[in-house]
């Protein structure tokens, strides 16, 4: 999946009003903010998705869930193009859709945000026990050593066990897993990892992935550390 990184210009759009569905390409600029007209509302899950029209061109959005009304003037500004999602929830597959930080009934500049605010309303048990005590894997280091030492790990493969907190499915191609081991540094104690592994919320597992830091996904998104393309061992 290719994130897009393009200046929006409504001449674009114009000339895109000549091509089939599946080439037209929404294009987001983090300065501008869209003013787009809700079209359908699909509730599915976590994320509210919305067909909208913009410069009588029609495309579909997602943002965490919300009370969308058809008919409603809605605006944004940051965005990320992912193409060929599947909701599972909806049972439908998106050509082509944009991942919105946030709509608002009225123009404002919104400042980037960490990514995982995107995912804070994934599949998450809100019984289980914040009590976690995990012990490292053999070879393996603490998430807190992780958080406490990030810059020694940058771009390094590390192998980290804990309790599944939280699960975000079948974003960007990967599931997005929360690990928790019951020790912390500065308050932090919930480490993300992504991977293709699919994983429960109270799952205990070891992870080997690589440390990425500042991590960027676009639009602003980023994550100050996570481990990437993990594997369970």
């Amino acid at each position: 999946m290719r994130i897009l990184y393009i200046i929006f210009l409504s001449s674009t759009l114009l000339a895109s009003c000549n091509k089939s569905k599946n080439d037209y390409i929404p294009l987001v600029n983090n300065s501008s903010i869209h003013q787009v007209k809700i079209k359908e509302v699909l509730q599915g899950g976590a994320y509210t998705f919305i067909l909208v029209n913009e410069n009588n061109q029609d495309y579909w959005m997602a943002v965490s869930k919300t009370d969308a009304k058809v008919e409603d003037i809605v605006y944004y500004q940051n965005a990320l193009v992912m193409n060929d999602f599947q909701s599972k929830e909806l049972d439908k597959v998106f050509d082509q859709i944009l991942f919105v930080q946030n709509i608002s009934k009225s123009p404002q500049i919104s400042k980037p945000i960490p990514l995982d605010s995107l995912h804070q309303k994934g599949k998450k048990d809100n019984k289980l026990k914040e009590d976690i005590k995990v012990n490292p894997a053999p070879g393996g280091i603490t998430i807190g050593e992780l958080f406490k030492n990030r810059t020694n790990y940058a771009n390094k493969k590390v192998l980290v066990r804990g309790q599944v907190v939280k699960v975000n499915k079948n974003i960007m191609d990967r599931n997005w897993v929360h690990l928790k081991d019951g020790t912390s540094d500065e308050g932090k104690s919930d480490l993300t990892f992504t991977t293709l592994i699919e994983v429960k919320v109270g799952d205990i597992v070891t992870f080997e992935g690589v440390v990425a830091l500042n991590k960027e996904y676009g639009a602003g998104y980023v994550y100050p550390i996570i481990v990437e393309g993990a594997a369970l061992k």
